[in-house]
């Protein structure tokens, strides 16, 4: 792997060919990150060579009963290890970073992002204790990359967290343009703003195909600075002087961090940092510098009681109603240092996650209930472009093709009518499922085949042993319960030596249903004698015998379906 610090013209000389001579196309295959928010995975191949855009994990459905994470198959990956040479991420949120523990225990890969996206990935090796078997590579905006036939430019972007990068992938058949997460924000709290001359003079030298962040593409306009949540969170701290405020927002996003430091800092308050991924995300931020906290902001939680209430900013995590989340745990009244006191005003700086709603309002029904004034209007922008800002990236790289990511299918295909409406050829804009191998050359792009990209689901330190079998258990246990029949048999002849008991969990009260359980003690007897009579010895078909009845009387009996678990012991 060699690094240019230079982006000449005479790079391309590498990748240029006679137009008589016939190359195969480059194959795009997303394994994640579509028809979906979340779980950002694209393995992009040609010939001997593999790299991966992000590895990125989503968080479980409602019907996920018990899940933690999903992360992504890579299956094919693994099958072509050896072809794979290095994963390329754009920035450090959770659906572009969460899952490469996980994928580099399968998968060894050089790792190549830039600063404060590196800091956050050692973060996570380093509590797999992966830190010293995975090679990274900081990469600053400008710099390129060669990994086996590609070479791959880092572009500076704005999104809702510091250091976030577009890229420009050569391939020896065009330039592929990958925006990453981004917005157009002229004034960013931290940094410059997008580098637009770049993307300007790609578009100059030839895109091939452009993949651009389809998150918001249903929204009107342009997407509001970061600086306007900085100046909401001045008139609130203005008009709740007397207040202590807790503020609940994404751990990552460091630029909203800072900007509530900021306003604490103006109006002399101390600031204490809640929940163990906001810790973790701003000592890191503050170790690379793209945080800047004064001295004597910063104090610990034990320290609240040496102040009075109206000193005090409790910035935590919690905005979306995480179980576990320090805000819900306050909420709750379960959090061990902090309870919420009457008078408090809580401020929400987050747009709810589809999904999300029913959580973020229980909590904010807590909140209130104990006497909290929770706001949370105007209290956060997007971190993703809008219609305009989508349009302006299609304007300066003029791409041939459009390839929409990051989105459900209702965002995926707004965002090919809006690369039709930019002058992009109907047969050239191409919509993708999760497992699609898209072969594009300068000439057509057609998904040519499928592999595996289905998400693996992380239940406590189990990865993927829990199927959609075991979900399926799950869903049946929830919503109709468990009766066990055990049964004590005798040996060599199988006469009933003992039950048959009946035990019921999530299906009835037994105490207030004993003449039900006398029926059902009555259905199992008669199905043994049944079997018993026909002298069959085999248990398997003993206990169907019992299920298959047991449970025919109940649906009867109850109009309910509860999983029927017969144990046969013998003595």
């Amino acid at each position: 792997m060699k690094v240019n610090t230079k982006r000449g013209e005479s790079d391309n000389r590498h990748f240029s060919r006679k137009k008589s001579e016939k190359t195969p196309g480059v194959k795009i295959i997303p394994l994640g990150g579509l028809d979906q928010i979340g779980m950002n995975i694209t393995a992009i191949e040609y010939g001997d060579t593999i790299i991966v855009i992000d590895c990125g994990l989503a968080f479980p459905e409602e019907d996920m009963l018990g899940i933690d994470l999903v992360i992504p198959d890579v299956t094919y990956l693994k099958d072509n290890a050896d072809k794979v040479k290095g994963l390329v991420v754009t920035h450090g949120h959770e659906d572009h970073i969460g899952a490469i523990p996980y994928i580099e225990k399968e998968i060894n890969m050089p790792i190549y992002a830039t600063n404060l996206t590196i800091g956050l990935i050692d973060n996570k090796l380093r509590e797999h204790n992966l830190l010293n078997n995975v090679k990274r590579k900081v990469v600053s905006y400008g710099q390129t990359i060669n990994l086996g036939c590609f070479r791959i430019e880092f572009i500076r972007s704005n999104h809702s967290i510091a250091d976030s990068a577009g890229l420009a992938i050569y391939t020896p058949v065009g330039i592929l343009v990958h925006t990453g997460d981004f917005k157009v924000d002229f004034t960013p709290v931290f940094g410059e703003t997008i580098d637009l001359q770049r993307y300007a003079e790609l578009g100059k030298k030839g895109v091939l195909a452009l993949m651009a962040d389809s998150t918001n593409v249903e929204r009107p306009g342009f997407t509001p600075s970061e600086k306007k949540v900085g100046r909401t969170f001045d008139m609130l701290f203005a008009e709740h002087r007397n207040n202590r405020l807790i503020i609940a927002t994404f751990a990552s996003n460091v630029d909203r961090v800072q900007q509530i430091i900021n306003s604490a800092h103006k109006y002399e308050r101390k600031v204490v940092i809640e929940g163990r991924s906001m810790v973790n995300v701003i000592n890191t931020a503050s170790e690379l510098g793209f945080i800047q906290i004064p001295d004597n902001t910063l104090i610990e939680i034990d320290q609240i009681k040496n102040y009075p209430d109206e000193q005090i900013v409790l910035i935590t995590t919690g905005s979306q109603g995480e179980n576990m989340a320090a805000l819900s745990r306050i909420a709750a009244n379960i959090h061990n240092r902090v309870s919420i006191k009457p008078g408090d005003t809580v401020i929400l700086s987050s747009s709810p996650i589809p999904g999300n709603e029913k959580a973020i309002n229980k909590v904010i029904n807590e909140l209130e209930m104990k006497g909290a004034e929770v706001i949370f209007q105007d209290t956060h922008v997007s971190g993703h472009a809008c219609q305009e800002e989508l349009k302006l990236i299609y304007a300066l790289t003029k791409p041939q093709f459009a390839i929409p990511v990051h989105g459900e299918y209702r965002h995926l295909k707004r965002h090919a009518e809006l690369a039709m409406e930019m002058g992009v050829e109907k047969d050239h804009v191409v919509v993708m499922s999760n497992g699609n191998v898209l072969e594009l050359s300068d000439k057509s792009a057609k998904v040519t085949g499928n592999v595996t990209a289905q998400g693996i689901l992380v239940d406590g330190l189990g990865v993927g042993d829990v199927g959609n079998i075991v979900l399926r258990d799950r869903q049946h246990l929830s919503q109709n319960g468990l009766i066990i029949v055990v049964v004590t048999l005798e040996k060599h002849s199988n006469m009933l030596v003992a039950g048959p008991d009946i035990v019921s969990r999530g299906f009835v009260y037994v105490r207030e249903s004993e003449n039900l359980m006398e029926e059902c003690r009555d259905v199992v007897e008669d199905a043994l004698t049944g079997c018993l009579e026909k002298n069959t010895a085999d248990w398997g078909k003993i206990k169907t015998a019992i299920k298959d009845d047991l449970g025919e009387f109940l649906w009867k009996r109850t109009k309910r379906n509860p999983m029927i678990l017969p144990i046969i012991t013998e003595v």
